[in-house]
């Protein structure tokens, strides 16, 4: 099912009080997914409601790194995740980044302009914010994670031994892990 979708958005919405390995390992198995185009909410803190779960926030952003997902910056005020501070670590390990407004509302999208805030606060630049692609940089962008993501399906389908010459009820999936290159081709967008 998920392979009908132009892009997917894994985030945690339950047992946050998950160990600090557990938690961390159940993310970076959502991250390694081939389906899933962007982290949300990372810590999943809610500013003066609850703070985070415990997470490894240098190996998610990794991993997210190696298998090209990119990683909200979630502008609801109550939010502000990932916090600004893990920006700049986010791009030297070659993360894309996008900035969502965690909007439940459309009087909500507005919240945008502060996940913008934080972005330039946390010196990311243009050229690492999906939102900041053109509509066709956008359309290569998702193409190009299309065209991985079967690659990394195919190959841990030709992975497996199947001892049923009819193949097995629940293939298993192994992920490839690969150096992230700049996904992007042509001038970088604006960032006004």
């Amino acid at each position: 099912m998920l392979e009908s979708f132009d892009f997917v958005v894994a985030s945690v919405h339950g047992r946050f009080k998950l160990g600090r390995e557990a938690q961390t390992e159940r993310i970076i198995r959502a991250v390694t997914n081939p389906y899933t185009t962007i982290l949300g909410h990372m810590t999943g803190r809610q500013l003066l409601r609850r703070p985070g779960y415990e997470v490894d926030i240098e190996r998610v952003l990794t991993a997210c790194a190696e298998h090209g997902v990119a990683v909200e910056i979630n502008a609801n005020p109550w939010r502000l995740d990932l916090d600004w501070r893990w920006h700049r670590t986010a791009v030297r390990l070659g993360c894309m980044m996008s900035i969502n407004p965690d909007a439940h509302s459309t009087r909500e999208i507005d919240l945008t302009h502060r996940g913008v805030e934080m972005a330039r606060k946390g010196g990311v630049p243009k050229e690492r914010v999906l939102n900041c692609l053109s509509k066709d940089d956008f359309a290569t962008y998702l193409e190009k994670r299309r065209a991985r993501r079967l690659g990394k399906v195919a190959a841990s389908r030709r992975s497996v031994i199947h001892p049923c010459p009819q193949g097995p009820a629940h293939p298993k999936r192994t992920a490839s892990r690969s150096s992230r290159g700049n996904t992007l081709s042509g001038p970088a967008p604006t960032w006004n």
